[in-house]
């Protein structure tokens, strides 16, 4: 999963950035909303879910909100206000926004809320994937193989995730790249190959991810 983080307060967006990073999501963080509507014109099906505050400078989170309604965005919109009277709720969710989350909020709602809308997206992924004796709780962030629990650094459960919601389709390496990682991400690095190399010696035999020839893996 990937999530982009629009708040002007520098410091509540690296604290909410380094706690989602944590749970096993991928974060990119801009700080307003001009930029945001810049970002999510090139690369919005890249996200899950944009947490938008309300209260921007520049373009105001409203007009954010119902730009990317308007231009069919297929990323859950979760908005973010200090006001949280049921005339801010309403209005909030008139524009398009998906959830509605009021200033000061308890991490771990946001973090339930996040994986929530990010199991509406496009394509709708279910709580809970699941393949033969592989399961992997998308709310929860974590994977188990035969009641075994995994233990997955963010980046292997990112890719297993993927892997899982694609149900035998096969997915590029660059695609892993794109939703599993970060901005940060190299787009020459062999980090995807590593990972899944990894990936493979945690779930174990029999082997479940395959690769094909010049296109990417599958489940």
């Amino acid at each position: 999963m990937r999530v982009l983080i629009v708040e002007d307060d520098e410091e509540t967006a690296e604290a909410v950035a380094i706690g989602l990073r944590r749970k096993q999501i991928a974060v990119d963080v801009v700080y307003d909303g001009t930029e945001a509507l810049e970002r999510l014109a090139g690369e919005g099906d890249l996200y899950e879910v944009v947490v938008l505050d309300r209260d921007l400078p520049g373009t105001h989170g409203d007009e954010v909100c119902a730009a990317l309604t308007a231009a069919g965005c297929r990323s859950r919109i979760l908005m973010l206000t200090a006001a949280g009277d049921a005339d801010d709720i309403v209005a909030g969710l008139g524009l398009g926004a998906d959830d509605y989350l009021a200033k000061p909020f308890d991490f771990p709602v946001l973090v339930a809320r996040i994986a929530a809308l990010a199991r509406r997206a496009h394509p709708a992924v279910p709580p809970v994937l699941r393949r033969g004796d592989l399961a992997v709780d998308s709310a929860r962030r974590t994977a188990s193989r035969a009641g075994r629990p995994l233990s997955l650094t963010p980046k292997e459960f990112g890719v297993l995730e993927l892997l899982l919601a694609a149900e035998g389709r096969t997915v590029s390496a660059e695609e892993l790249l794109d939703r599993a990682w970060d901005e940060a991400a190299d787009p020459f690095t062999s980090a995807v190959k590593i990972t899944v190399s990894r990936l493979r010696a945690k779930l174990g035999p029999p082997p479940l991810i395959e690769t094909v020839a010049r296109s990417g893996y599958r489940i």
